[in-house]
């Protein structure tokens, strides 16, 4: 296993866990904070990772998007059961560019497609039959087109300064290793469990 770079170590143990976990191994917690410090988690998916940092897609007009533009800290938690680990990531977000974000919408089932121009995340919704009228007005409006990428939804890339490992170990002595980057530079401790 690759020890002094955590994105390599991280690819290496993504990798176990799409190979073992019977659900998605993409999803995760995600946490962020508004101004004031209040804190609000939710799960997303992984679209992808590099050593830039870790990218998920949203609108931004959505309750997490509007945390992160009030503060731009936020932080992920994954979790595979069955190979006992337990990965922690935090850092600053940032907008992935539109180009980056054309590309990953254009492979996004027609569905997903349709349903990012006709929810308006997060806002108060009166009746699904509601949602289902602008589901339908969506889809006749893109009938014979391809449906572009609305330009309020996009992705946000996590660029990280701390990723923790964690893996289960008997008698509750897990062990933990916890990676910080400062200066572009990555340096790494074993914790106590």
């Amino acid at each position: 296993m690759t020890v002094d770079d955590p994105i390599a170590r991280f690819s290496e143990v993504y990798a176990r866990a799409a190979d073992s976990e019977s659900f998605d191994p993409a999803r995760c917690a995600l946490a962020t904070a508004d101004g004031d410090g209040r804190p609000s988690v939710r799960f997303v998916l992984l679209k992808a990772f590099d050593a830039r940092g870790f990218v998920f897609y949203t609108n931004f007009e959505s309750d997490k998007s509007r945390d992160i533009a009030e503060n731009p800290s936020a932080a992920l938690a994954f979790h595979w059961h069955t190979i006992g680990v337990q990965v922690r990531i935090s850092g600053t977000v940032t907008r992935v560019s539109d180009e980056e974000a054309d590309a990953y919408f254009a492979t996004r089932d027609r569905g997903s497609q349709i349903g990012a121009w006709a929810s308006k995340q997060s806002r108060s919704l009166p009746d699904r039959d509601t949602l289902n009228v602008q589901v339908t007005e969506t889809e006749k409006r893109f009938e014979h087109v391809s449906v572009t990428r609305p330009p309020y939804w996009g992705g946000m890339r996590i660029a990280p300064d701390v990723v923790e490992f964690w893996k289960n170990r008997d008698d509750r002595l897990h062990d933990r290793w916890r990676y910080r980057c400062i200066d572009g530079e990555w340096s790494h401790q074993r914790l106590y469990p």
